[in-house]
């Protein structure tokens, strides 16, 4: 039986092994790490997947990011990613499990958005994920906008165009 532990549990090099499995040595050149870039993951969000052996299996991580719009105000937005699974563990619902966990400590009455790289079909369904008000964002590199994934109550809150990144106190 899988079980969910927060991720600040882990040790960091583990963690940096896992994302090299599931996502390649060269994924920190992806668009999303410089979204993200010089923030830190929030501990209360981001949590590890153990499988019934207490080995490592998958994780999930939270940032704090904004989308600035073209008046140069910051809107924050939670940054849902990487969603990380070993790849011969994939299809064991582990990354579902992440996400639901992460959902619900993010709680359903959110004060900020989510964000998210990934497939519209499987993060809409499941998850309420929509590429419906991200068309005119921007992202620091290349990106496709149909997996540029919204989550929000009201997505009128939001600017219709802006540029996302770390978020800046």
């Amino acid at each position: 039986m899988a079980k969910l532990v927060p991720l600040a549990n882990i040790e960091p090099p583990l963690i940096e092994q896992l994302l090299d499995r599931a996502f390649g040595a060269d994924r920190l050149a992806r668009t999303s790490y410089r979204i993200r870039e010089g923030t830190s993951w929030l501990e209360a969000l981001s949590f590890a997947a153990l499988d019934e052996d207490d080995f490592l299996v998958g994780t999930i991580q939270v940032w704090p990011i904004a989308l600035t719009d073209p008046d140069g105000r910051a809107h924050p937005l939670l940054m849902i990613g990487p969603v990380a699974v070993l790849p011969e563990r994939q299809g064991e619902g582990f990354g579902k499990m992440l996400m639901l966990a992460t959902l619900e400590a993010i709680g359903p009455d959110a004060p900020l958005p989510q964000l998210l790289i990934g497939d519209p079909e499987y993060y809409g369904r499941f998850f309420g994920f929509s590429a419906d008000h991200t068309a005119s964002w921007h992202c620091p590199g290349p990106n496709d906008p149909a997996r540029l994934l919204l989550r929000c109550a009201n997505p009128a809150i939001l600017p219709e165009k802006g540029m996302l990144g770390p978020w800046q106190n």
